[in-house]
């Protein structure tokens, strides 16, 4: 729609889960579905979720709003899908591929960044989130983080031309 959505905004009272995606990497499209099963379940505990599209859209004219908008009604995604168009977002973040998971507490601190869980395209476990759910029980129980993290996996944002962040290294 055009509008700037705030994490203040989006965020939900309890937590809030911020995830980088988009419409075209085999990781994303492999958790799609269960992403959109697990933000509804999440809602319930006052958890809300927040996808954001980093990609340089020029390039990947597939991930573009038109085509977001498709993709996240054919999932089911009942949570805000946003562009990050200046990629500052996805920078400020850390956020290094697509999915990419950031979950934080009712004060905006940040409490788990890493996978959904140890589902991929071809390894034949199926999406359910574990990881991240272990995340939000440990931190509406009042528990301390996972002190186990993977770090999440797929694609990596497609940067702009000169906008790569230092620590990206460019084949």
């Amino acid at each position: 729609k055009g509008e700037i959505v705030t994490l203040g905004e989006a965020r939900g009272s309890l937590g809030t889960i911020v995830f980088f995606a988009c419409n075209h990497c085999p990781y994303v499209v492999h958790l799609a579905s269960e992403l959109g099963e697990f933000a509804d379940r999440a809602a319930a505990l006052r958890v809300e979720t927040i996808c954001i599209n980093s990609n340089d859209l020029a390039a990947y004219p597939q991930d573009g709003p038109e085509f977001m908008k498709e993709f996240a009604a054919t999932h089911k995604w009942n949570f805000p899908y946003l562009i990050d168009e200046t990629q500052a977002i996805a920078k400020a973040y850390g956020a290094a591929c697509t999915p990419d998971f950031f979950l934080f507490d009712e004060n905006l601190a940040l409490f788990y960044a890493g996978q959904f869980d140890d589902s991929r395209p071809k390894n034949g476990s199926v999406a359910t989130g574990s990881d991240l759910q272990e995340a939000i029980d440990r931190m509406l129980d009042g528990e301390a983080p996972p002190t186990s993290t993977k770090p999440a996996s797929g694609c990596n944002i497609k940067w702009k031309p000169g906008q790569e962040p230092q620590w990206f290294c460019a084949p």
